[in-house]
């Protein structure tokens, strides 16, 4: 199956360009219910595979002994912007864990928050690794690595014991085993994990509803999806999808990007969890996938989809700030 019309972009009267793309949508059982495109194909999760990353930071009692509250666990699910709110909270984790910025292994780039950055150069300030958008994550990894005694200079290859643990979480709730997990490096230097659609979605699905793991687990999962739903500012942040979303769904869904066109969601009223891929990578398409796959299922009301409009049916605007084109879901789910 090959990767079906998701989006389409117009300006004036013409269709100009277009994202195609996979959707699976699957429950916590492994069965899957809707999909379109190919909901086997194999992608790389990139960032949205943060949730999951997060559990053996709970599961190690790490998060318990350095007292890492809500919105810092749920910054260690983040791709954030580098505004001050993340900032000071991954300063804040290193320091709890006697450590600093530069035991951070994601390198640098600079924050995605503008004003951050305005601020930072007429301050003469220097861009570190604290800015970088996967931080809260490599923060969390660090304090995981600290609190058991492992080595914290190479806490991000793939050998390390914080790296095997990760992967061992993610093929128990992907079902996939871990010879069979094909790893790349992402942009932050950790491995990255590459897993058929259905099976990222699957993964979701019991991040929403673990009901059938181990209670440690369930205990783990639920304290990190509460973490994301209660301090969504600190997944993204400022006129982020990922923060908005969750904020308006008021505990309900948690849902995380992933670069190159990734984005996953769990329900955690049904217990399903959906995962997209866009083919061409360009992140712009996820928000409006989303919503319209949310919208199909019946999940959404009329008050949220209102809400998240702008999310839904994007607009696109030139230099002069006029709105000369947008962003709609053209698709249909399918049985699966």
């Amino acid at each position: 199956m090959t990767a079906e019309v998701l989006v389409k972009v117009s300006r004036g009267g013409l269709v100009e360009s277009l994202h195609r793309g996979h959707i699976a949508v699957v429950n916590s059982k492994g069965e899957l219910l809707y999909s379109k495109g190919n909901p086997r194909e194999v992608v790389y999760a990139r960032s949205s595979m943060k949730p999951l990353q997060a559990i053996p930071i709970v599961e190690t009692g790490a998060a318990e002994h350095f007292h890492f509250d809500h919105a810092d666990l749920s910054l260690t699910c983040a791709s954030h912007n580098g505004e001050d709110q993340h900032t000071n909270r991954v300063q804040s984790i290193l320091e709890r864990a006697e450590l600093t910025f530069a035991d951070l292994q994601c390198g640098t780039h600079n924050p995605r928050w503008q004003e951050t950055y305005e601020a930072l150069v007429k301050a003469g300030g220097e861009v570190t690794a604290i800015y970088n958008n996967c931080s809260g994550k490599h923060s969390g990894m660090l304090a995981t690595a600290k609190h058991m005694n492992e080595s914290t200079s190479d806490y991000y290859k793939l050998d390390h014991p914080v790296q095997q643990r990760i992967i061992e979480a993610i093929s128990d709730l992907t079902e996939v085993p871990k010879e069979e997990i094909e790893i790349g490096i992402d942009g932050c230097g950790v491995p990255v994990h590459g897993i058929p659609l259905e099976s990222l979605a699957l993964g979701f699905a019991k991040m929403a509803d673990p009901s059938l793991l181990p209670v440690k687990r369930q205990e783990a999962i639920h304290r990190i999806t509460t973490a994301m739903m209660e301090a969504p500012e600190m997944v993204g942040g400022t006129e982020r999808f990922c923060s908005d979303f969750m904020r308006i769904l008021e505990g309900r869904m948690f849902g995380k990007a992933g670069a190159e066109g990734v984005y996953c969601i769990g329900d955690k009223e049904t217990g399903i969890g959906i995962a997209i891929k866009i083919e061409d990578g360009n992140g712009r398409a996820t928000s409006p996938v989303a919503v319209e796959v949310l919208s199909q299922l019946g999940l959404l009301g009329e008050v949220q989809k209102e809400q998240l409009q702008s999310y839904h049916y994007p607009q696109l605007r030139n230099c002069r700030k006029e709105q000369i084109g947008e962003l709609r879901p053209a698709f249909t789910l399918g049985h699966a």
